[in-house]
């Protein structure tokens, strides 16, 4: 998976005061969570323009000023109600052998025969939550759809990859095609309807 630097500088105080003055300043407070004890530190808002203003997922390698790093993902962030600038962000450390929950957005490839045929595709997950230790996160999931007919629906289980693990029921939908007024009937549809007639009336 990608990965974005964010440099940073370690806070000395967390007071309401303090973080105040660091806003004021253009400066976000975060709290990199995970280890041993929490680590507080503040880096400037434009720093996370390409963590937070985009579909794509990212691993973050956490540079402070004192030298030290930290490799993390971005657990949960605030925003201003009314002016949508960046409050507060929270991190969770990552370690090499440790397992990690995190969301992966899905990239759908293919055209659908369903799709040709006048169907309509509904994309039920953007996003698909999985686990894995973080050298094995994706950066994408692939689904193809060109095998939807109209009708069809694309499992998770049709994804599934030793790499990661989905943290999703096996019946869930990823996406599916949907017939419109539009749609008509697939030519291969009609033959393999004519084919089980065929066979019914032989019988």
């Amino acid at each position: 998976m990608k990965s974005i630097t964010i440099n940073g500088s370690q806070r000395e105080s967390v007071g309401k005061k303090a973080t105040k003055a660091l806003r004021n300043a253009g400066q976000v407070p975060c709290v990199l969570y995970g280890g041993d004890k929490p680590v507080h530190f503040s880096a400037e808002e434009l720093a996370f323009s390409k963590l937070v203003y985009t579909p794509n997922a990212h691993t973050v390698v956490i540079a402070l000023e004192n030298g030290e790093t930290y490799n993390a993902i971005l657990q949960d962030i605030q925003f201003h109600p009314v002016t949508d600038k960046i409050l507060h962000v929270d991190f969770y450390q990552l370690f090499e052998d440790k397992e990690i929950t995190m969301e992966i957005p899905v990239v759908f490839v293919g055209n659908s025969r369903g799709v040709k045929a006048g169907g309509v595709l509904r994309k039920n997950r953007r996003s698909l939550r999985v686990k894995a230790l973080p050298a094995n996160l994706p950066d994408f999931i692939e689904a193809d759809i060109t095998p939807l007919r109209i009708g069809n629906k694309l499992y998770i289980t049709t994804l599934e990859n030793d790499a990661y693990k989905f943290m999703h029921p096996d019946n869930t939908v990823v996406c599916l095609v949907r017939r419109s007024r539009n749609s008509v009937a697939d030519d291969s549809d009609e033959e393999e309807e004519t084919e089980a007639v065929a066979e019914a009336t032989q019988e």
